[in-house]
């Protein structure tokens, strides 16, 4: 099958282009076409995970708080993404230490490991339904060179107080019946969640801790005053602000332009299977864990209610759905080839905000505060960074990574990433490199006949 041939995935041309989320989390109230206000202490700009935390921390400590959404409440990833949740960064502790030393990258990653215990407080102290699942994840080697980094990444987190071993290939079946890959770094602390009903819960509560939430108003641009106040021109009238928080992540627009230029927006897509066979769904996952792989064009995926959710960034070209959900299904059944004939039921996508660093961001820049680029680790992240945001504002420590620089783009760029499918072809070719095993010492390539 090739990865384009969407005609010859089963079910995929009846297929939902609703996230499977969405069928199965509470409905949301419809917070569209109420009054605004004309001014507040804080006008938060995005509605997703870390808009509506920071509205939550901001509310919570008494601030008037309005929060605006262009589209509706949840609109991008936090509903569509693939609800995995552990400490770190994409970058990996060895890239921290790498770039900033040995005693920083530790600070670094403990602030991660503060998130994590801060996200099982506020699902525990609001009564969320989030479906957290604490089993643990795995990341499995792509190539046989990453079997060696994942083994010193755990050593790496056992030295952080995170339970980490490194398997072997034959002990991978024991968590996933998959012969794909070359090892895998096991990890106990971390698991998954409903990404859906958590948005949802936490949502409500940042509107019972009194944020003003509306949906489909548009903030078009932020000016300063004299007084150090900022307007917030909307789609629906201004609105002035002591401070203003932009959340928009991988939906960045020119409301701020400074970090539209910092930011790339990059599609992930997931397919939803249909319910699988109790006894293939549990040899898929019998430990409930939850898994992604090492090459740059990852998978990740992970069973919920019996089915496979199964995701990537597909493509770095300009994609349908269709044919992002044809190149996963051939990569499912890469690493799955007992799911062959499995129909797939749902099919969507969405964006991801990637920096050119491969870290998220929290700072200050033209006259607004900002949290954003988490490079796929945004459950966490964004829910962690958004508190912590709210708190900064409210008087609380600046967030640590406030510390660090948001690098530019370094291209021309103005929100359009022209050249990420330049990018996207020099990553697959390591990809398709790295996968080669590694020629025996001593021998030279054969000669051409």
């Amino acid at each position: 099958m090739s990865t384009t041939d969407a005609a010859s995935v089963p079910g995929l041309s009846t297929a939902s282009p609703r996230p499977y989320w969405h069928t199965t989390m509470p409905p949301l109230p419809d917070r569209s076409g109420r009054p605004l206000p004309d001014a507040a202490d804080v006008v938060v700009v995005g509605g997703g995970y870390t808009g509506v935390a920071a509205a939550r921390a901001l509310a919570g400590q008494g601030a008037s708080v309005v929060l605006l959404e262009a589209e509706t409440l949840g609109f991008g990833a936090s509903t569509r993404n693939g609800g995995i949740v552990h400490a770190g960064y994409s970058l990996g502790f060895d890239g921290l230490r790498r770039r900033f030393g040995e005693g920083p990258a530790r600070a670094l990653f403990r602030d991660t490991l503060e998130g994590y215990a801060l996200l099982g407080q506020l699902i525990a102290d609001e009564g969320i339904d989030a479906g957290f699942v604490e089993g643990g994840w795995l990341d499995l080697a792509w190539g046989p060179s990453h079997v060696e980094h994942l083994a010193a990444e755990a050593a790496d987190l056992r030295t952080l107080g995170v339970p980490a071993d490194m398997l072997a290939a034959d002990a991978v079946r024991g968590q996933t019946d998959t012969r794909y890959y070359h090892g895998a770094l096991a990890v106990d602390h971390g698991g998954g969640l409903h990404p859906g009903r958590f948005f949802a819960g936490l949502a409500e509560a940042a509107a019972r801790a009194g944020a003003d939430l509306h949906e489909h108003v548009r903030a078009l641009r932020v000016r300063g005053q004299a007084d150090g106040r900022s307007v917030v021109e909307t789609s629906r009238g201004p609105i002035i602000a002591r401070e203003v928080v932009v959340a928009t992540n991988g939906y960045t627009d020119g409301v701020a332009p400074a970090l539209r230029r910092r930011i790339l927006p990059i599609g992930s897509y997931i397919i939803a299977t249909e319910p699988l066979a109790p006894d293939l769904a549990h040899a898929l996952a019998p430990t409930g864990r939850v898994f992604f792989d090492t090459k740059n064009f990852l998978y990740y995926w992970r069973v919920v209610d019996g089915r496979l959710l199964f995701g990537g960034r597909a493509s770095f070209w300009p994609t349908t759905v269709a044919r992002a959900a044809a190149m996963l299904y051939r990569g499912m059944l890469e690493v799955y080839p007992q799911l062959g004939g499995v129909r797939i039921e749902h099919a969507w996508g969405g964006r991801v905000g990637y920096t050119f660093d491969r870290l998220p961001h929290v700072g200050r820049i033209g006259g607004v505060t900002y949290a954003m680029g988490y490079c796929g680790t945004g459950v966490l992240l964004s829910t962690h960074l958004g508190t912590r945001v709210g708190e900064w504002l409210g008087g609380g420590p600046m967030p640590l990574l406030a510390r660090v620089g948001f690098p530019l783009v370094p291209a021309p760029y103005e929100g359009r990433p022209w050249f990420l499918p330049l990018a996207g072809e020099w990553y697959r070719l390591r990809d398709r490199l790295e996968r080669r095993p590694p020629r025996p010492p001593g021998r030279s390539p054969e000669p051409a006949p």
